[in-house]
């Protein structure tokens, strides 16, 4: 907690941020068993709408995947014409789910990764 003062007055101002967002319940967590005995858990979180230039709506949810090898990412939810796309922002990582269903793409040639994942809640 900061305090600043104003006049005689001394008020406290908190900070609400980023500590705030990683400590929201996920409105869903979904464990995927992909192709090739690969898996991956999403946990997904909902957020406001924002406006693209365009007038477009941009989705404000993230998603936070974990991998088979442990590692982690926070994903922005980003436009996607059916499903649900989460992107990193130059795209070289790219989460896409639909019903039960999602597979991975990464890198520049957009190679499927994580393929055929099936989810369980």
């Amino acid at each position: 907690m900061v305090r600043t003062t104003i006049g005689s007055a001394v008020l406290p101002i908190l900070f609400i941020g980023a500590a705030s967002a990683q400590t929201a319940t996920p409105v869903s967590t979904v464990q995927y068993a992909c192709a090739q005995g690969r898996s991956l858990s999403a946990e997904y979180f909902t957020g406001p709408t924002r406006t693209a230039p365009s007038g477009a709506p941009i989705p404000g949810g993230h998603v936070i995947l974990t991998l088979a090898d442990g590692k982690k990412l926070t994903l922005p939810q980003t436009l996607s014409g059916s499903g649900i796309r989460y992107a990193n922002a130059d795209g070289s990582f790219v989460f896409w789910s639909k019903g039960d269903t999602a597979f991975v793409e990464e890198g520049a040639n957009r190679t499927v990764t994580y393929a055929d994942c099936v989810g369980r809640r």
